[in-house]
């Protein structure tokens, strides 16, 4: 059900997804249905993924709307600290000071001081670093709790939510699984999903992609048995099975062809071309009957570039020896 539909001026995006669930849009750099957070409207409410910096009033707005003022949130957790699913995290954390705020072991760190982060990032984007992401503000310390292989959040009534770390995309990176719904929050473990298309990208972003890793996480995921796939970028998916085999292969394909521009001696320019040219006929967003507007706006989480980018430095980390697909 549509309890809220977009709206000019920025107006939020709320969609209930049942038991309590509710996908908020968060509008990150002013486009709609590319990045999202959700509600768990539980006995100790819970917030998975902060967006952007500049989406956390949008944010905090549709808590609002949902009845959720500032001293009810309960906990904020955020699958991993980029910029796009957690730069909101001080900004939120400051608008709802009863929230704890639980990340990875390996990102934690980074919300509380976030000047690395930062600066790293400011490297990477430069002067579209404000329009994209704003900035990350440091969230107290001691108001943060950092979880491990696994760990738990507890949503109140027995309901909670099991953290399982699921590396590959980032080091910091968890999924979560909801005890009632079976959800699980992926994140950009398995990649972008384009509701508009039904597309699924692989997201393989520098420093921290690993084959390996990626698809044993993939594997993780399965094994949980989860009833649907919660994806930040974007929305509920139902078919897991094949959504997860899915993102492996296109995590593979990806691979292989980076590999192969590698191989023809490319630089990074011309390899991300190829790379683009020999997968486009993978996704129904690259058509010449596609909405031009889709690719501007899905490139700004799971680019082209980037991906080739996140392969190319894992690559030349390893012996140039043939992917083997697992």
């Amino acid at each position: 059900m549509n309890v809220a539909a977009p709206a000019p001026g920025g107006a939020e995006a709320i969609v209930d997804l049942g038991h309590e669930v509710y996908q908020i849009d968060t509008f990150m750099a002013g486009y709609d249905r590319i990045s999202a957070g959700y509600l768990i409207r539980a006995e100790r409410p819970c917030l998975v993924e902060t967006g952007t910096a500049t989406s956390a009033p949008v944010v905090a707005g549709a808590l609002a709307r949902l009845g959720i003022g500032p001293a009810d949130l309960a906990t904020v957790v955020v699958t991993h600290i980029h910029l796009d699913h957690a730069g909101g995290t001080g900004d939120i954390a400051r608008m709802f000071p009863s929230a704890e705020v639980v990340a990875h072991e390996r990102g934690a760190p980074h919300l509380a001081d976030p000047s690395v982060l930062m600066a790293s990032a400011q490297m990477v984007f430069g002067d579209r670093l404000d329009a994209l992401f704003g900035t990350l503000a440091p969230t107290p310390a001691e108001r943060i709790r950092a979880v491990e292989q696994t760990g738990t959040i507890d949503l109140g009534g027995g309901r909670r939510l099991e953290s399982h770390h699921a590396p590959g995309h980032a080091t910091h990176h968890i999924g979560l699984v909801d005890s009632l719904t079976g959800d699980l929050y992926v994140g950009d473990a398995a990649g972008v999903y384009i509701p508009a298309t039904g597309d699924l990208r692989p997201a393989t972003p520098p420093p921290d992609f690993d084959l390996q890793t990626a698809l044993q996480s993939l594997r993780t995921f399965a094994a949980l048995r989860p009833s649907r796939l919660l994806f930040s970028h974007y929305g509920p998916v139902q078919d897991v099975e094949t959504t997860l085999d899915r993102a492996a292969e296109e995590i593979n394909v990806w691979v292989d062809e980076t590999r192969r521009a590698k191989g023809l001696g490319l630089d990074l320019d011309h390899a991300a071309a190829m790379v683009a040219e020999r997968t486009r006929e993978r996704y129904a967003i690259m058509r010449d009957d596609a909405d031009p507007e889709l690719a501007v706006k899905y490139g700004h989480v799971g680019g082209t570039e980037t991906n080739v980018a996140g392969i190319s430095r894992w690559l030349n980390k390893r012996p140039q020896t043939p992917n083997r697909r697992t």
